[in-house]
């Protein structure tokens, strides 16, 4: 008898309550559903069900087989899902979320391209600093960035994302260039508020030791942006991701602070639903925006060997 048939059989009857229902489900009678049971506890030689006329109730051994059974039978079902719809053309609605200044200034040219590749493909972004549950708000795809709380997401690394201190030349020439991390304790600061994830005002220097800024806060917003616009006025010292401030360093608006001194590194991850079945346009979507940033993104790149 077809073992395959008779697990898929043991599932359903579990899942069902019954072997009727069970047979149902395949357009077998409740005795050829129990034939189908029978043989399979016969060549395991262990009991998985104990039925009786009224009810089924499930056996030690049973719960363990049916735990095993089920993971097979998911994992058969998403290697012929993805079997067809690697020959199938992507298409149909795709969510994705992701920060504010992040997706703003990072996401659209990568977004549109993907799109371009994929006609049939249309994006509902979602911009956002605060939480977003993938699962109530039906997102297919986040892009985050930080340490993560454990959940059952997936989350598969993008780039990194490395935080600097920076200010601009005017601020600088006014109140002269810090040398040490101890000439920024009395720095007005530039804060961002939105943090998911915490990214305090700390670095590290040259010889390890650990050193928290905790100069009066000049400023503080929930955009990054903004942030970025009083900082080239010479508002104050910012702390914040090379994505944002990089460009600016590059084009000499901003200098970097400490460059021999180690800040706080984070990650963009990409972020969806569980381990299960993973639609191949939120696959194919992943890998190209994996592939767009390559480990190597050019926000951090804005910075290497930059010095004041």
């Amino acid at each position: 008898m077809d073992r395959f048939a008779c697990i898929s059989v043991f599932v359903a009857a579990v899942e069902e309550g019954s072997l009727v229902a069970a047979g149902r489900r395949f357009g077998l009678s409740a005795s050829m559903a129990g034939k189908y049971l029978a043989w399979l506890e016969s060549d395991l030689n262990a009991r998985l069900i104990q039925r009786s006329t009224r009810s089924l109730s499930i056996t030690d051994a049973g719960r363990a087989y049916y735990s095993r059974c089920k993971r097979i039978l998911e994992q058969f079902d998403e290697a012929n899902q993805e079997a067809s719809d690697a020959s199938a053309t992507l298409r149909g609605p795709l969510r994705i979320a992701a920060p504010v200044s992040f997706g703003a200034l990072h996401m659209g040219d990568i977004i549109a391209r993907f799109l371009a590749d994929h006609p049939q493909v249309s994006a509902d972004v979602l911009l956002d600093d605060h939480y977003v549950d993938l699962h109530t708000a039906g997102i297919d795809v986040a892009i985050r960035i930080g340490r993560l709380p454990d959940s059952d997401l997936v989350a598969r690394r993008l780039a990194p994302c490395r935080m600097v201190f920076c200010a601009a030349p005017s601020y600088l020439a006014r109140h002269g260039t810090p040398q040490t991390p101890a000439d920024l304790h009395a720095a007005p600061r530039l804060a961002f508020s939105g943090a998911v994830t915490a990214a305090d005002w700390r670095v590290t220097d040259a010889a390890g030791g650990s050193h928290q800024i905790a100069g009066p806060l000049r400023a503080q917003a929930n955009n990054m942006q903004l942030l970025l616009a009083m900082a080239v006025a010479g508002l104050g010292v910012a702390y914040g991701p090379t994505f944002a401030f990089g460009p600016a360093i590059a084009q000499g608006k901003l200098r970097q602070l400490l460059p021999d001194c180690a800040a706080e590194e984070l990650t963009v991850q990409a972020i969806y639903p569980s381990s299960r079945y993973l639609p191949s346009k939120v696959r194919s979507f992943i890998d190209h925006v994996a592939a767009a940033f390559a480990d190597a993104p050019q926000w951090d790149q804005f910075c290497a060997g930059d010095s004041v």
